[in-house]
């Protein structure tokens, strides 16, 4: 039976006000369930202190079975994002292959994807965004609710670019993991005398980052579809390396990999700055967030927070890392313990000069 698109907007805010519910009221009612039993935990403190602690609690159970199926929800299902957008693939495809200006995009038909890349539907985004032709499209609309927190879905990565903008000189940037241009496009939008590259595995969001860019008539982007552990740029040939929630979404071998790239790719003195999630030192923030790992099929949230991130950027080559608490809005901060929030975590380094 088709879908209308009432129906379908009257289902995703109904799951968007439920996950609201989440964020606060269930979390309020989890974190009072924890602390009415913390005197009678055992063993040290940590996260599988407070998984022991509450392996019994209904709260615990119903919480989780929300995060994971609220999310499911978003996607699949009679009205979930993937079939609703499968119901205008026609008119998407068509927006997709508009012409665009020479230069912009540059794909890579015979690019492999990474086995950990393409054998996980990350997200529970169904076959991952580089699969389908419209996944990217899909992507876009499910990241709107993501954060539902923020007040505007820019804010996030505009206060990023200004954070990276303040720490000096942007003249060539490169944005690793770029998708659909959460950040490349506040990068080309404020920096306009800069270069910025976007680079992304994802032939579908790198067609969508691209036609944004050609609407806004930004001359000063293009994105190419790379790896971000083998890029192909010319070694010292950027002086910013970025990225914004790729370092959780790839094995530590990985990681290592693109943060030897990044080093690579850096003139001397250059910035690499990192917008990604570390566990919070508050162990039932920190079992949460594990626990999200799980439920939103992002096993390597915990394989990062395993690794040595501030040796592994000094065994690279880098200098003076700084790893720091991130506020994704104002007052943002203030809420950690008080509703559910993504632990956003600022990683930084420079290249020595």
């Amino acid at each position: 039976m088709a879908v209308s698109r009432r129906e379908f907007e009257a289902f995703q805010a109904f799951v968007l006000d439920t996950k609201l519910f989440w964020t606060a009221d269930m979390f309020a009612a989890l974190k009072d369930d924890f602390e009415a039993r913390l005197p009678n935990a055992q063993g040290a403190p940590g996260p599988a202190r407070v998984e022991k602690t509450l392996a019994d609690s209904p709260t615990a159970a119903w919480h989780a079975w929300f995060e994971r199926h609220l999310q499911r929800m978003k996607y699949s299902g009679r009205l979930g994002l993937v079939p609703y957008a499968d119901t205008l693939r026609a008119e998407i495809e068509r927006d997709l292959s508009a012409p665009l200006p020479a230069g912009l995009l540059d794909l890579d038909p015979t690019l492999e994807m990474p086995r950990y890349y393409a054998e996980l539907d990350v997200h529970q985004h169904p076959g991952g965004v580089w699969s389908d032709p419209i996944a990217g499209a899909v992507y876009e609309m499910g990241a709107r609710s993501t954060t539902p927190l923020l007040s505007k879905h820019k804010d996030l990565h505009q206060r990023l670019v200004d954070a990276i903008l303040a720490r000096g000189p942007a003249r060539r940037v490169l944005d690793m993991g770029c998708g659909f241009g959460k950040t490349t496009k506040p990068l080309y939008e404020t920096a306009r005398d800069a270069e910025v590259i976007g680079i992304d595995l994802a032939a579908p969001c790198l067609r969508l980052a691209a036609q944004d860019a050609a609407r806004a008539q930004a001359r000063n982007v293009r994105f190419l579809q790379r790896d971000a552990a083998r890029t192909g740029l010319p070694d010292a040939s950027v002086d910013v390396v970025t990225s914004t929630m790729l370092l959780h979404e790839m094995p530590p071998a990985h990681t290592r990999a693109v943060l030897a790239e990044a080093h690579r790719v850096l003139a001397p003195g250059g910035l690499m700055i990192h917008l990604d999630f570390l566990p919070p030192d508050d162990e039932f923030l920190a079992w949460l967030h594990f626990g999200h790992a799980r439920r939103n099929n992002e096993p390597y949230m915990t394989t990062l927070a395993a690794m040595d991130i501030g040796g592994s950027i000094e065994a690279a080559g880098f200098r003076g890392v700084e790893i720091s608490d991130f506020e994704e809005a104002p007052g943002a901060l203030d809420l950690a313990g008080r509703k559910w929030r993504f632990p956003w975590t600022l990683i930084a380094a420079r290249k020595a000069a």
